[in-house]
């Protein structure tokens, strides 16, 4: 059997079965852990969409992002980027941050907004407040709405129901269905893997499911692509 076929094969067998059969779109996300990114190869295995890491905090850029970015819309992927936020950096300097790397063009997916830890000490009230001001200054930015990724646990022990207008992207592993997130009835991404195999990928990569089909997503993305 070819090697790519094998590959492609791979991935299929490592994705969940479909929530209840719905139509999934298959994407991955990626950072510097990753290392370089064949994405021809990424793409001929069956992937559809991927994110890049672009930028963390107030200061911290991704090494890779420059590199990641162009070579995943010239392999045809559906691209975004994210931002690996951090709790306690000024919502103002993040975006500066976010928006010195990332040039969104039409078809671009959302940013995506990574709150996953609490890196510095700061009450509930203040972290949901910073939060909403860092979503609504990057929509007021790009002219579309970001997603917001998080894992349940987390999320429910941190914030609120007030964030239900954005997109979600949870991330929960070696389940059928992710736990709730409050202030959600549903998820639109579903990251269900950290651990996958993908040809052009040289590490384990997270694997994801969007709920819907390919078009489904693009209606996302920055009009005019």
């Amino acid at each position: 059997m070819p090697k790519l076929l094998l590959c492609a094969l791979a991935l299929c067998l490592s994705l969940p079965i479909a929530v209840n059969a719905e139509t999934l779109t298959s994407g991955v996300d990626v950072s510097h852990d990753q290392g370089p990114v064949d994405w021809a190869k990424v793409k001929g295995a069956g992937v559809d969409w991927a994110y890049a890491k672009a930028s963390e905090g107030d200061t911290v850029g991704d090494q890779t992002f420059a590199t990641n970015w162009p070579a995943m819309k010239s392999a045809g992927l559906t691209r975004g980027a994210y931002h690996f936020y951090v709790v306690g950096d000024s919502p103002k300097d993040q975006l500066a941050n976010f928006t010195k790397h990332v040039t969104l063009e039409p078809g671009d997916l959302p940013p995506m907004v990574d709150v996953e830890r609490k890196q510095h000490p700061q009450r509930r009230t203040a972290m949901i407040a910073d939060l909403h001001e860092f979503l609504s200054l990057l929509k007021a930015h790009y002219g579309v709405t970001p997603i917001v990724y998080t894992e349940p646990a987390f999320w429910n022990a941190n914030f609120d129901g007030s964030f239900s207008d954005y997109p979600l992207w949870v991330a929960e592993y070696g389940v059928r269905a992710p736990r709730p997130v409050t202030g959600w009835t549903g998820w639109t991404i579903w990251q269900h893997s950290e651990s996958g195999k993908v040809l052009g990928i040289n590490t384990p990569v997270d694997l994801d499911h969007f709920k819907g089909t390919l078009q489904d997503l693009k209606k996302l993305a920055v009009p005019g692509g």
